[in-house]
């Protein structure tokens, strides 16, 4: 009867052995929080993912999409829509268009871009003045002195050495220049004393090969009386430096 005794205390035992173990592995499923003995060494802690997926990122850059270096297939900083409004704007490396100008070159004075007008002085005496102004769209120079031409003289009178400016007179458009002429001596006692009604007066250029045009301005109505005192000064930019010779 001990030995039947003995069985069903075995029997019993196994039985609660076996409730055990199915509770226990009830435990590891339910979320209880039962560690899992058989679970590998190397698996992640509870709560963190073992394996992280990266969350995805949002454009850098506003609505219109583009990224932050720029527009896709646009270098950095360039607009994806075209022009800017500032890339309209003339900056300080980039003038302003402007209207055609002259070339600015300089060119030599002589009949065909300047106006000659020759008219007697009443102080000093038997003097000429001559004015010569820039018609021309261009600056240009007066060489020289001028060489008269009274009628058909086949020579031209002498300058006055004493009168030879610092610098070539240079005329911007508009600009005049001017030369006395000594007509006759004081006194009447000269010799060859005439009077002339046509005048020509010769330009220098800046080469003795330069073909130059000559100006002929009018003289009063009866002429101008001269001599062999004639002589004249060289071109002057001031009025008052003929004015004093």
């Amino acid at each position: 009867m001990s030995s039947n005794r003995n069985s069903r205390t075995r029997l019993v035992t196994a039985a609660a052995t076996v409730a055990l173990a199915a509770l226990s592995l009830t435990a590891c499923s339910d979320g209880t929080g039962a560690r899992d003995e058989g679970a590998s060494a190397g698996s992640s802690p509870a709560g963190s993912p073992a394996a992280s997926t990266p969350a995805s990122k949002a454009p850098a850059s506003g609505s219109n999409g583009a990224s932050a270096n720029g527009s896709e297939g646009t270098p950095n900083g360039a607009s994806s829509t075209g022009t800017s409004s500032d890339d309209a704007k003339p900056t300080a490396n980039t003038p302003a268009s402007k209207g055609p100008a002259s070339s600015g070159k300089a060119v030599t004075c002589q009949g065909s871009n300047t106006k000659t007008v020759a008219a007697p002085l009443t102080r000093p005496i038997n003097h000429m003045l001559l004015t010569v102004t820039n018609t021309g769209s261009n600056t240009c120079y007066l060489y020289g002195y001028p060489a008269v031409q009274f009628g058909e003289a086949q020579s031209v009178p002498p300058v006055d050495e004493d009168t030879h400016p610092q610098a070539v007179v240079t005329l911007k458009p508009g600009e005049s220049g001017y030369a006395s002429v000594l007509l006759s001596g004081a006194d009447g006692s000269t010799a060859n004393g005439h009077t002339e009604k046509s005048l020509t007066v010769h330009f220098s250029g800046r080469s003795d090969n330069e073909n130059v045009a000559p100006a002929h301005p009018s003289l009063p109505a009866d002429g101008m009386y001269i001599d062999d005192s004639l002589k004249v000064t060289y071109w002057q930019q001031s009025l008052d430096d003929v004015i004093a010779w």
